[in-house]
């Protein structure tokens, strides 16, 4: 047993300092990336948002309204075949859509089906599992990468720069960073095991573009602020769940309680998730998620709106004219706990 004194911070232990600027408004602000993926090749260009591949989040309606903003998804690996590869055939987006999958033998020959009738329209795969430091989830990267040349991998989860830096070795493109933040995620609770988040983007993003790699932090924004707090520490990427529930083009039941229209948001953890696709929480585990009810939002259009302009807004109080620029400007000042418990700093 070892103890690290390290201090490590989440989103809400900081803010972030104003500089000077010379802009004059928030419509000057770029807040598109371009990038050119390590291992694959390929060329991105977009804004670097992507939906959760959850069941409630990752749909092709979300796809699709993301989609026209530039934004991504990561689709959720509950969709059948035919209906992954009727998707892929007729989906023409301005941003790239994620295959997401897991490292069992039914995960992959699933994808190598769809693949085959899809050829080359699925060009993102996102490898996603719960804890990236098995030698199971290192073994399919190799797998896969070696299958699969030119199609760009975001995998994960992991929060640490080590092994951040072994799975940008082994071949994945983008390392997913993030273990328990997320807002119906237990497993902080339940196993004692994560890592504050905003420490984990700034450790594992200098690891990552050290080796001339990138990251997508996921989980832990509740708010635009926090999504330009994770840029700012040097995410190339965030992928967002909490914040993108309870819309018009996400999957899960719509409830009416007390006159109120709900939507069921749950982590594909959580005891809801393992009825539904694996007839139940098995023996020797146990469940981390956890499943809530949100007001339902209507169109997700607002609240794109709403995640845009709060981020063009950090860009400008900075002096950020692109995006890229904003990590190099940012300047984070740690706020007290009571500060955070009297104003809610996020």
């Amino acid at each position: 047993m070892r103890i690290e004194e390290d201090l490590k911070l989440d989103f809400k232990d900081v803010l972030i300092r104003p500089k000077r600027s010379t802009l004059t408004s928030r419509s000057e602000v770029d807040i598109s990336r371009e990038y050119l993926f390590l291992h694959s090749g390929l060329k991105y260009q977009g804004i670097p948002i992507i939906a959760a591949n959850m069941d409630t989040v990752g749909t092709f309606e979300m796809a699709r309204a993301l989609g026209r903003h530039q934004l991504s998804v990561a689709l959720h690996k509950h969709y059948g075949e035919q209906e992954l590869s009727n998707f892929f055939h007729e989906h023409c987006a301005l941003a790239p859509t994620f295959y997401s999958m897991g490292i069992t033998r039914a995960d992959y020959d699933k994808f190598c089906r769809v693949r085959e009738q899809t050829g080359e329209s699925i060009r993102y795969v996102c490898v996603d599992v719960a804890n990236g430091y098995t030698k199971s989830f290192v073994d399919f990267i190799h797998k896969l990468r070696k299958a699969e040349p030119h199609i760009t991998i975001m995998a994960g989860n992991v929060v640490t720069g080590e092994m951040t830096e072994e799975l940008i070795l082994d071949g994945v493109d983008i390392v997913k960073v993030g273990i328990g933040p997320g807002s119906v995620c237990t497993t902080r609770k339940m196993a004692g095991v994560g890592y504050p988040q905003l420490s984990a983007i700034i450790e594992c993003a200098d690891a990552a573009h050290g080796l001339g790699g990138l990251i997508c932090a996921d989980g832990g924004c509740t708010s635009p602020g926090d999504i330009a707090k994770a840029f700012g520490g040097g995410a190339d990427f965030v992928m967002l769940g909490g914040m993108l529930a309870g819309h018009a083009e996400c999957g899960g039941e719509l409830i009416e309680q007390n006159g109120v229209k709900k939507a069921r948001f749950y982590g594909m953890s959580s005891c809801m998730a393992m009825d539904k696709y694996a007839g139940g929480v098995a023996a020797y585990r146990a469940s981390e998620g956890k499943e809530v009810l949100l007001d339902y939002r209507g169109a997700v259009e607002k609240t794109l709106q709403d995640i845009l302009g709060g981020v063009r807004s950090a860009c400008t109080y900075v002096g950020a004219r692109k995006l890229k620029e904003l990590s190099k400007r940012t300047t984070f000042i740690r706020v007290s706990r009571q500060l955070n418990e009297v104003f809610g700093a996020s």
